[in-house]
């Protein structure tokens, strides 16, 4: 068995282990697919690399239950056809896979589940328009609202020849029946071998077997390479149900996991904002270990609860049989790039600590027997030298072996014993998050003059009075009306909302929060004109995929940042020794810029020409259009060495 799907190899008069490697590495498609399935995987790779994902939110105001279509259109011929288009059983995040180029997006109130704008059916779209893909990475912030005006898609028009007769939802949060044809695995292959196909038909999501339910913890499994939620099923079977509800992250694994890890970010931040929970359990088997373990050094300080993360056969140090892969077969997965063992996913996976508030478990298999694609001690797939990487047995609270090989382990009664063992000690460890009896906050927000705008999702910040505490983050849905938060160490704290687009009145407010009392704060977000953004770092091809998250150029020298239009002209010099913009600059209605990032706040409507000079960089020169109640982001900016 190898770590990738490969067909039995079985030899009288095995070759040299170098030849013999080359040898399977060229055999994997070919013996695998034929030559129609290398075309249709080559070109799947080739539509992954030139694709972009857009991102947002939707809101209704159709009735509760209404299922939204939401789509991305092109023009041909003067004619809108859609490009790609997804389900929500609820108001809340999308996500979009496009090509390059100009695209409408739009949504409607699906009420029949036809797949098609009827007449009286609610619609919205993004404005304004049209939204510009150019081929990688991730537009963001395209939130809007469904209800009832005028869009550009005439009623009549359908995003799919053929319905289903189930409509699937890729909202987080969807109850799934693992049984359905979608966690099958034959349709976790698709993903696997042609991740572009696999995400315009099922997307990507975290989902539910059953409601939320704030009193249980919420247990995340995160498959691996060809795997599904299916694989999981021995876990679930056997998961104390009563303290802890299961979720599970479904991924087409033959993505790039930089476009996987973003998307678990998402997914989850937008179950934080609706739900609050305190404190969450990702469990990963194999590659789906570095996908949560990409996301939590990137983005897990975004996500503000208290973690527990335990790996199970994950190839710490990738394998080798991808290198091999992506040298020598003709049809090359992009999932294979990152885990080349001397790649740059691989190699640049411990730049970042986990977060502080994640504790760490590793488990590992040793039952692998002699294979003819590993020389080296392994549990059936991967080489316990991955498994026990340095850094990865460095950052764990503790290392549990296992006499079981890749899968068994997935469904051995010693290696869940051990596992709830460690949830239950986990769960009973003093945490970050505060003990109680804390206290709470009710939050009332009041957007004036947004109008058919879905304004940019709010976040809630509370500095404590004393500095020895460390301010908190909390994501708030810019629909809460009075939702409770919390809770939090009582104190005195100054607290803020910050929402791109808008300026809370008043912009600060001192708040004591002590146990049993839940004050209540309502606030006004009033439209102001912003024009925010960063110059994205210098990646090679291929380096910033569909899906991604292009990082700010850490080490640019940016000589200044001008913005001039609608009689105004403002520069700004940025702040070398910061690399992040500062909250309190945005509340106090000031400009700011810290190295490769910069904010103008308090914008008169118009177009405006933004200019950015930095050495060794042709300028950059593009007009931008702000409009106030509009989050006002640029796109990451990439600047042309000269």
């Amino acid at each position: 068995m190898s770590f990738f799907p490969l067909p039995a190899v079985s030899s009288p008069t095995a070759p040299a282990p170098a030849a013999r490697l080359k040898t399977v590495a060229a055999a994997l498609s070919c013996c695998l697919l034929g030559a129609c399935g290398l075309v249709k995987v080559n070109g799947d790779a080739r539509t992954f690399y030139s694709s972009t994902v857009l991102v947002g939110r939707v809101a209704s105001a159709a009735p509760p239950g209404t299922p939204l279509v939401v789509a991305a259109f092109t023009r041909q011929d003067g004619a809108l056809v859609p490009v790609h288009h997804t389900v929500l059983h609820e108001p809340g995040g999308y996500e979009l896979l496009v090509p390059r180029g100009e695209h409408v997006v739009a949504a409607f109130a699906d009420a029949n589940g036809n797949l098609r704008l009827d007449a009286g059916e609610q619609a919205g779209q993004f404005r304004p328009g049209p939204v510009v893909a150019n081929g990688t990475g991730t537009v963001i912030e395209l939130n809007f609202t469904v209800a009832g005006q005028a869009t550009d898609i005439p009623v009549g028009t359908a995003v799919s020849e053929t319905p289903p007769a189930t409509l699937h939802s890729t909202q987080a949060g969807a109850i799934a029946d693992l049984d359905a044809p979608v966690f099958s695995p034959e349709f976790a292959r698709i993903g696997y071998w042609t991740p572009t196909e696999f995400f315009r038909n099922a997307g990507g999501n975290v989902y539910f077997l059953e409601k939320y339910d704030p009193a249980r913890i919420p247990v995340l499994f995160i498959h691996g390479v060809g795997g599904s939620p299916q694989d999981w099923r021995y876990f679930f079977d056997k998961l104390d149900r009563k303290r802890y509800q299961p979720w599970f992250f479904y991924y087409p694994s033959g993505a790039a996991l930089d476009s996987v890890s973003y998307l678990l970010y998402w997914k989850l931040i937008n179950l934080q904002r609706q739900y609050h929970f305190e404190r969450i359990v990702l469990t990963a088997h194999s590659m789906g270990g570095l996908v949560a373990r990409n996301f939590l050094s990137n983005h897990g300080s975004q996500l503000p609860v208290e973690k527990t993360f335990v790996s199970l056969s994950t190839p710490w140090g990738g394998d080798a049989m991808a290198d091999q892969g992506v040298a020598h077969s003709p049809a090359v997965v992009p999932s294979w790039n990152d885990m080349q063992a001397g790649g740059r996913f691989i190699q640049s996976l411990y730049r970042r600590a986990l977060p502080g508030d994640t504790a760490y478990y590793l488990f590992f298999g040793h039952a692998g027997r002699y294979s003819l694609l590993h020389s080296a001690n392994t549990d059936g797939a991967v080489t316990l030298a991955s498994e026990l990487r340095p850094q990865a047995q460095a950052e764990a609270r503790m290392i549990y072996g296992f006499d079981e090989d890749h899968t068994s382990i997935l469904r051995s009664p010693q290696v869940f014993a051990r596992y709830a063992a460690v949830l239950d000690a986990a769960m009973a460890r003093p945490g970050t998050a505060p003990a109680a009896p804390g206290g709470h906050l009710r939050v009332a927000l009041r957007h004036r003059g947004a109008g058919a705008l879905a304004p940019a999702e709010p976040l809630l910040v509370l500095t404590p009075a004393d500095a020895a505490q460390g301010r908190i983050v909390v994501p708030l849905l810019a629909g809460d009306r009075g939702r409770r938060l919390g809770p939090f160490a009582p104190g005195v704290y100054d607290v803020a909302v910050v929402s791109p687009g808008f300026s809370a009145q008043p912009a600060r407010r001192k708040v004591a929060i002590a146990a049993g009392q839940v004050p209540e704060l309502d606030i006004e977000l009033q439209p102001v004109g912003t024009l925010f953004g960063y110059i994205g770092a210098d990646v090679a091809p291929g380096g910033n995929p569909a899906g991604s998250f292009r990082e700010p150029h850490p080490g640019i020298d940016i000589e200044a940042i001008t913005l001039s239009g609608a009689g105004i002209e403002r520069t700004l010099v940025p702040d070398r020794g910061r690399t992040e913009l500062g909250i309190d600059s945005y509340l106090a209605g000031k400009d700011d810029a810290a190295r490769a990032m910069f904010s103008f706040v308090g914008l008169p409507d118009g177009d405006y020409a933004l200019t950015i000079t930095a050495p060794g960089y042709h300028p950059y020169r593009a007009t931008h259009t702000v409009v106030a109640g509009q989050s006002g982001k640029v796109e990451p900016i990439v600047l042309a060495r000269r």
